[in-house]
């Protein structure tokens, strides 16, 4: 029964080939038949239409973008949804079992290999005690969550931003006023590291107040003072890049003041601005600081400060 059942299909499928291959050479035969050539050579064939998604990259036009993608969107999610019932269907008449959903099959794909889900079950389904579901146990998460917001929009504003003195503040205004969503994207670039530090700095308050600093959380608090000091030079290095006066003039009395430190002064000074005075060179090395150095940093800590609360548990309040 199942032999005939895959012969019929192979003979459906080989029927359907055929008759496509027929219908091709029928109409290629047809194009070359004699006096079409002559006629097709008379007609006036109008210039090719551009597609609208190349006049923004080619001849600088911003009409009609949205109606391309528009398109793809719609008829090509449609297809995909049709594409991917007609394969359900006809997995489950061939197979006459129930479908498994791809995500299934992915995970049990990769357990079979790496055998990762005892440890993640460990890892990922410790309970939640009871008092940590309070508001203000949430204040770190929402910290972390506006971190991953940074690194998402400032992602996105990296590949319009160009970190030198000659087009810094115009790429800045590509962004605000030629760039689709540019102005959103970099408005929650900036309000959400104000948001950020306002709930580190809460954060904070809530540890100190509930003295989850003390032992044996003693590194705890440590990782989360650098996690703070790391938030606040995201800020500090990310207000010189839009390279306009106030930033300029912002940064040179921040790094005067980091100057102004006893005994190390002048090699903190020197160190953030690349010499003795603000130039492209600071501009060049925050910008490095802001996206590589700083970012790589709080993702280590951040591990850090997760593994030890994960290890020791959540504070009871007294």
């Amino acid at each position: 029964m199942q032999l005939a059942r895959k012969l019929l299909y192979g003979g459906i499928f080989i029927l359907f080939v055929a008759g496509a291959l027929l219908l091709a050479t029928n109409l290629h035969a047809n194009a070359y038949q004699p006096g079409v050539l002559e006629e097709l050579s008379s007609v006036e064939v109008p210039p090719a239409k551009l597609e609208p998604c190349l006049h923004c990259h080619i001849q600088g036009e911003h009409t009609n973008l949205w109606t391309p993608t528009a398109r793809w969107l719609v008829f090509g999610t449609l297809g995909l949804v049709f594409l991917f019932g007609f394969w359900q269907s006809a997995s489950i008449w061939t197979q006459r079992k129930p479908f498994k959903p791809l995500t299934t099959r992915v995970a049990d794909w990769i357990e079979e290999r790496y055998q990762i889900a005892k440890p993640l079950n460990e890892m990922l389904k410790k309970p939640v005690p009871s008092f940590a579901r309070w508001w203000w146990y949430c204040l770190g998460g929402i910290t972390f969550f506006l971190f991953i917001i940074q690194g998402t929009t400032g992602i996105l504003l990296a590949f319009y931003y160009k970190p030198t003195a000659a087009e810094a503040y115009a790429s800045i205004q590509f962004i605000e006023n030629e760039v689709y969503f540019g102005a959103a994207i970099r408005a929650i670039h900036h309000w959400s590291a104000n948001g950020m530090i306002v709930m580190a700095v809460a954060h904070m308050l809530r540890v100190f107040i509930m003295g989850a600093y003390k032992p044996p959380r003693e590194l705890n608090w440590v990782s989360g003072v650098i996690l703070f000091v790391l938030t606040l030079t995201f800020g500090f290095t990310g207000y010189l890049l839009p390279w306009d006066q106030r930033a300029f003039w912002a940064s040179t009395v921040g790094t005067d003041i980091a100057g102004a430190v006893p005994a190390v002064g002048n090699l903190v000074l020197i160190f953030l601005r690349d010499g003795w005075g603000v130039t492209e060179a600071t501009l060049g090395r925050f910008f490095g600081l802001h996206v590589l150095v700083i970012p790589i940093a709080t993702v280590v800590f951040m591990l850090l400060h997760f593994m030890m609360i994960r290890r020791l548990g959540v504070k009871r309040p007294h």
